[in-house]
């Protein structure tokens, strides 16, 4: 019965994950976050959960718990490092005005540190629109990302003309 125990855990594990990785305003460190979060968690309550007999019910609780504190780290991660919402939502469309501001013209120096992960595709530093009239453009420093699953080319955040005035979309892969 152990053996079913485990199981029925590492499902809900995964249950618990893909419900928390689908989280909104997230990125790719919120979902990785909550994924992680949520595995290292049913193992650890497991073992809790085992010392009284109630390993399934430790295992579950500790997914939940390690899901939501591993999405709330990655949250903070992508927050920083303007990775949220990989692709274009509602959200990005909020900015439209008759006429962009004008960017920056010069931009921080950056130094590339080393790649973290054979994966990891380094997304240049850029200007994000704020929608603040005073302080219209903040730096998003550059960054190693390990790509969404069927991503190949990061779309850097760009103005698009529209019927209604110019749209902002921020940086997202593609």
């Amino acid at each position: 019965m152990p053996c079913m125990n485990a199981t029925k855990t590492l499902t809900l594990s995964a249950l618990i994950a893909a419900l928390t990785a689908g989280c909104s305003s997230s990125g790719p460190n919120t979902r990785q976050g909550a994924v992680g979060g949520a595995v290292a968690g049913a193992v650890l309550g497991g073992i809790v959960g085992h010392q009284s007999g109630e390993t399934a019910a430790g295992a579950a609780i500790g997914a939940a718990a390690g899901g939501a504190t591993g999405a709330a780290i990655g949250h903070h991660r992508d927050t920083t490092q303007g990775t949220l919402d990989t692709g274009p939502t509602p959200a990005d469309r909020g900015y439209t005005v008759a006429t962009p501001p004008p960017m920056p013209t010069s931009s921080p120096r950056e130094t590339i540190p080393a790649r973290p992960a054979a994966e990891a595709v380094w997304v240049q530093g850029q200007w994000s629109y704020t929608g603040n009239s005073a302080n219209p453009y903040e730096w998003v420093a550059g960054h190693w990302e390990i790509p969404p699953p069927g991503a190949r080319t990061w779309v850097p955040g760009a103005w698009q003309q529209s019927g209604t005035g110019y749209i902002y979309s921020r940086g997202h892969w593609q």
